[in-house]
This record gives structure tokens, sequence and C-alpha cells, in this order.
């Protein structure tokens, strides 16, 4: 990974860490579903976040080199990483 998505995605990586720590202490403790509820989607969106950085990073690297290459091959390869990051294929 590329800066500046490397340190972006990372601190959200680790947010979501202690997020989870959180949301785990709500749930044995007994709170409220909605807050619990929360705390969930917070956590989604910095994963969601920290997965757009790390997609741009790896376009901004390799899917430049890849689409820069006169290979039709390369150019395949690059699209089928892509889709299966969002598992549109297998």
């Amino acid at each position: 990974m590329i800066e500046p998505y490397k340190k972006k995605a990372l601190i959200a990586v680790k947010k979501t860490g202690s997020l989870s720590n959180k949301i785990q202490k709500m749930i044995d403790d007994g709170e409220y579903c909605m807050d619990i509820l929360q705390q969930i989607k917070s956590a989604q969106g910095l994963l969601n976040s920290a997965f757009e950085l790390t997609l741009e990073s790896h376009l901004e690297t390799c899917g430049k080199h890849a689409f820069a290459s006169d290979k039709k091959s390369e150019h395949k390869k690059m699209i089928d990483e892509i889709m299966r990051a969002f598992k549109a294929k297998k």
C-alpha cells in the first residue's frame, strides 16, 4: 500500500479493533440493542473506509501498471481481481 492510503486505512482498522472490544463489552453488559447496533454500524463504516482506501491504493499502483501494459492478459487479470474484491466473480 502507498501513502496516504496506508496511514488512513491503518487508522480505520485500529479504530475498528477498539470499537469491536467496546461492542463485545456492551453485549456482555446487556446494553440497549439500539446503542449496540449504532456501534456496529460505526465499525462497518470504518471497515468500508479501509476497504475503499485499500482499493484506491491498489488501483493507483497495480491497476495503473496493469492497464498501462500492452498485454490484454494483464488487463483481464486486474479486472478479475477487482470483481473478486466485490464478490461479483469467484
